[in-house]
């Protein structure tokens, strides 16, 4: 592989991706996000932002010292104590990252720092030396940097190589520029800075007008050698470039852009579902690459293109993202052996006991439904895969409700292998049995976003509800999932309850170290 032409991911998932309006993600969300990025093969994770809490910090240092495999880097301002806090967070990496930002355009400096340019440089060239005196691998991001004077950009990126530098970042902050301009762009600092060979030109961009993916591929035709995305496409405002758009796109038109990367493919499909679920962010179906119907086929002419030849109408393969096609149907009758067989071709390697509760709660479903899709069976071993530990777990749950009556709920939960019931009215069968579920846990919440996916077709579908559950301020994502839409409505919130509980209990538990 020609190093030249090396192009290196940097995932920020978890940290610009964490910033989407409503994510939250606890610490051990976090970590498993991490842990598959590095089993899909991104080359950098963004673990997050330190000095932002003490959860943020926590779940850095987590990842620094368990996920091995990528860089792990922290976020920081271009400031000492943010320096400071981001080592302390990353040092236990073994191949740590400090990455620290200062704004550089006019817009930025005199509105939102109050910063004369010759300020800026000055405290930007200090942050890098510190950082680097720290670490030996340093990134420096000029923020806005699209919309910064390019004499003044050329002139900070040159000193911030100077001062230790080894990836500097040229972010498209705010979604502003357009393909041509920003290749342009990357290519004018790539002519102009003195000393560019000595550091990789790394793109961020964002999708406010929808072009992050185009901007950041522009970046790449023009000598950027780094570029920052996201799974789904996640982060502020409408987003950032999309991690599995630039690795096919960069696949399927490698002869055009002739670049390398080294990534698993196969587990393309499955981070984008595993942060999906863990974020509460639905796929659009017709989301590139991981959308549902990204390798559907509707049109008769082209179901007769594909069955005739499959590149007709499809440049990549669906199997190759993770995407599994499989004949094989399963349902009530069908055994340990085969439903384990089914497992394995997904993708999934269950530890015995997993299994065994994983086949009892097939059974179930397969009793309740004619046959067992893949998207049935996904959903069923994620809500093992990613259950929290249940202090709260619903044994079962009464409606009556109608048009002309007041909906009321009867819940019982059971509580560490106790029962207990109430019964509570409510403006509708979800919001009587979520009241009730309150009165059983002493724990109040308030529901923000309500979704409810249907996994497979037909009436028998299985409903999973994710809800976005606000306790004690603090924002958790709930998942549940049943063939009726109410008790996987309710246990959505039941696992928001114990999200919170158990993250309480840690608290606790560091407070009393």
């Amino acid at each position: 592989m020609n190093d030249k032409n090396r192009i290196y991911l940097f995932d920020t998932t978890l940290r610009d991706g964490e910033q989407s309006p409503g994510v939250s993600l606890n610490v051990d969300e976090k970590v498993e996000i991490a842990q598959q990025l590095a089993l899909l093969g991104v080359d950098i994770i963004e673990a997050g932002f330190p000095i932002a809490s003490p959860g943020d910090f926590a779940a850095v240092k987590k990842i620094a010292d368990t996920v091995e495999g990528p860089v792990i880097a922290g976020l920081c301002r271009a400031v000492k104590k943010d320096i400071d806090r981001t080592w302390e967070a990353i040092k236990g990496a073994k191949r740590p990252r400090i990455h620290t930002f200062l704004a550089s355009s006019d817009i930025h400096l005199q509105h939102k720092l109050m910063l004369s340019r010759e300020e800026a440089l000055n405290q930007a060239v200090e942050a890098v030396k510190y950082a680097r005196s720290l670490s030996p691998d340093v990134e420096f991001s000029a923020e806005d940097a699209s919309r910064s004077d390019l004499d003044y950009l050329v002139q900070l990126i040159t000193a911030v190589i100077d001062a230790g530098a080894n990836v500097v970042n040229l972010p498209d902050t705010v979604g502003y520029a357009v393909p041509d301009e920003f290749g342009q762009f990357i290519r004018s600092v790539m002519e102009r800075v003195p000393n560019i060979d000595k550091a990789i030109v790394s793109v961020h961009c964002h999708d406010d007008l929808g072009m992050a993916v185009a901007n950041s591929l522009a970046g790449v035709a023009n000598g950027a050698r780094q570029v920052e995305v996201a799974v789904n496409g996640i982060g502020e405002r409408a987003g950032n470039a999309s991690l599995e758009e630039i690795i096919m796109a960069l696949y399927t038109r490698k002869p055009f852009y002739n670049k390398e990367i080294n990534v698993n493919y196969r587990e393309i499909y499955r981070t984008s579902r595993l942060v999906s679920n863990l974020t509460g962010m639905v796929i659009a179906p017709n989301k590139a690459v991981v959308g549902r119907n990204a390798f559907a086929h509707e049109s008769g002419i082209h179901q007769d293109g594909v069955l005739k030849e499959r590149s007709t109408y499809e440049i990549m393969s669906p199997e190759l993202v993770g995407v599994n096609r499989s004949n094989l149907v399963l349902g009530k009758h069908s055994g340990r052996h085969a439903f384990k067989d089914r497992l394995d071709q997904l993708g999934y390697d269950l530890k015995e006991d997993e299994l065994a509760m994983a086949f009892v709660d097939f059974k179930e479903i397969a009793d309740k439904k004619k046959e067992v899709t893949d998207d049935d069976l996904e959903a069923l071993i994620k809500d093992h895969i990613w259950k929290v530990p249940e202090r709260f777990s619903l044994e079962y749950l009464h409606i009556s409700s109608g048009t002309t009556v007041v909906p009321m709920a009867t819940v019982r939960l059971s509580i560490e292998g106790n029962g207990f019931e109430a019964a509570a009215t409510g403006d509708g069968p979800v919001d009587a049995a979520c009241k009730a579920v309150d009165k059983i846990t002493d724990i109040y919440g308030k529901l923000h976003s309500y979704k409810l996916n249907a996994v497979s077709g037909g009436k028998d579908a299985l409903g999973e509800v994710n809800a976005r559950v606000s306790i004690n301020g603090v924002m958790y994502n709930g998942r549940g999932l049943s063939t009726d839409i109410i008790e996987a409505s309710v246990k959505a919130y039941i696992n928001a309850i114990n999200k919170h509980f158990y993250a309480e209990q840690r608290v606790r538990e560091e407070r009393e170290k």
